[in-house]
């Protein structure tokens, strides 16, 4: 799991992604987003590192001029969360029983048809996969689902002694 700082610039996701590409890694996860200081966005990227060293793409990424800073997470030390929304079959025979389940995994109900519902749920992927596998004898009809997004836990931030980019 890499978190990297970037500046907010046209084509530099597609670079980051190429270079993952070429390398041979496949990305399981990728999530992009403004941070908090103007300019700079993060790239939460998760790939499948069995077989390939990830320090050979680590070095790559940091030769791209828009790249600013590179921290490879520990799954132990850090903070992930994943957002879904699905739409899972519902009539009144099972509406209930679905009710029930999301409220034991404090998901929340954001819409209502006669015939399907759509709930939205955030947590760690253990959460997720939990609840689809529930949901799924209901009969899931469609599902999406956000990138991972990650923090490394505690006071230190991917952003602190960051100069802001000028314009």
């Amino acid at each position: 799991m890499l978190s990297l700082l970037v500046e907010d610039k046209p084509g530099l996701l597609t670079r980051v992604a190429g270079l993952f590409a070429r390398r041979g890694f496949n990305i399981e996860s990728l999530a992009v987003g403004p941070t908090e200081i103007p300019g700079l966005s993060r790239i939460t990227v998760v790939v499948d590192v069995e077989d390939l060293p990830l320090e050979q793409v680590t070095k790559q990424l940091n030769k791209l001029i828009n790249v600013i800073k590179i921290v490879e997470l520990d799954q132990t030390q850090a903070v992930q969360r994943e957002h879904l929304l699905i739409k899972v079959r519902a009539d009144n025979t099972t509406r209930s029983q679905i009710l029930e389940a999301v409220n034991l995994f404090r998901a929340k109900v954001v819409d209502v048809a006669t015939d399907a519902l759509i709930i939205e749920v955030t947590g760690d992927t253990a959460k997720t996969q939990a609840l689809l596998r529930v949901l799924e004898p209901f009969g899931i009809r469609e599902l999406a689902q956000s990138g991972l997004l990650a923090m490394g836990r505690g006071a230190k931030s991917i952003t602190e002694r960051v100069a802001v980019p000028r314009g």
